[in-house]
């Protein structure tokens, strides 16, 4: 008897040995998957975020309808310019005291234009399918949106880009993928989502730490 308990004893400790071990390195790789995805979801999402202050610079306003964005890429350009500091007579000083008096401008020069596609893509024209998550095994697009918002008696453009973290993750583990929703950490990204910009505030930058790439 005393045998069979230490051999039964002996396969508990196994079974809970297994166990802890799946569970720890579950978790592991579903980091792992989750980092990998993330960061290549932000790419696209740092693209998308760089046309829209571009469209903004060029309109004045955001573009919520990616098709017109893609059109913009392809025709628009800046305008390059250049500032520089002067001297010219103060004419109103100059009759006031009936000698010849200065004052110091800045004037801004038109250098020429250049394209919006070459200045952001140099080239390549990953713009046309940047809407898309790029990510293997998912076919999703990202969520866009672009408006106005009032703060102060003042209209301001805004824009927003996101992707559920359900969408990114929908193949991996339920309960960590519920765990990684409800996350509060610096060096995480909060909330159930992958987001830039926003909707209901004055804000152009991402909400992921900086280990997976800039977010402002």
């Amino acid at each position: 008897m005393k045998l069979v308990i230490q051999l039964v004893l002996w396969v508990v400790i196994a079974a809970l040995g297994y166990l802890l071990f799946n569970a720890v390195w579950g978790e592991v790789e579903f980091n792992e998957i989750k980092e990998k995805r993330y960061k290549a979801a932000i790419t696209n999402m740092r693209d998308l975020r760089q046309t829209q202050l571009a469209h903004k610079t060029v309109t004045g306003k955001y573009e919520k309808d990616f098709d017109k964005l893609v059109r913009f890429i392809d025709t628009a350009e800046f305008t390059i310019t250049q500032r520089r500091d002067t001297t010219i007579l103060d004419v109103e000083k100059t009759k006031r005291f009936r000698v010849d008096t200065f004052k110091e401008i800045v004037v801004t020069d038109t250098l020429g234009t250049k394209s919006i596609k070459d200045s952001l893509f140099k080239g390549s024209d990953r713009y046309k399918t940047m809407i898309n998550v790029p990510i293997e095994g998912i076919d999703a697009k990202y969520t866009m949106d672009a408006g106005e918002i009032e703060k102060s008696n003042t209209m301001y453009p805004v824009f927003e880009i996101s992707i559920k973290k359900d969408i990114l993750l929908a193949d991996q583990d339920k309960d960590y993928l519920q765990k990684e929703k409800q996350i509060v950490s610096v060096d995480g990204v909060n909330g159930d989502a992958l987001t830039v910009g926003s909707m209901v505030s004055i804000n152009t930058n991402g909400n992921w730490p900086k280990s997976y790439g800039a977010n402002d």
